[in-house]
């Protein structure tokens, strides 16, 4: 396991510990008959912290990103083509489905 990935699981613990400490702050405050607006500064740091940690272990782990080949076999003209047949055939079918359970046939 590489330091990217750890520092991603670092990420996801300070998250849920920021997490357990609203739902904590929470419940003190209802045993204090306070009304909550808002959970307090170290949670939202917390939260802040914790959000780059995970967004930087998901653009550093999966590693380098790879160019895309105009000449794929599934960026063809023809293929993009029939897939939108197969999505308009699909949701009309589906429309059509609907219109019939509604009239009750």
């Amino acid at each position: 396991m590489g330091l990217g990935f750890m520092i991603g699981v670092f990420g996801v613990l300070i998250l849920s510990h920021a997490a357990y400490s609203t739902i904590q702050y929470r419940g003190l405050l209802k045993i204090m008959e306070e009304e909550f607006s808002g959970p307090p500064m170290n949670v939202v740091l917390e939260l802040l912290l914790g959000f780059f940690f995970c967004i930087w272990a998901a653009l550093t782990v999966p590693g380098n990103f790879l160019s895309i080949h105009p000449e794929s076999e599934e960026n063809r003209l023809d293929y993009l083509k029939l897939m939108l047949f197969f999505i308009h055939t699909s949701l009309a079918e589906r429309r059509h489905t609907l219109e019939k359970d509604s009239v009750g046939y």
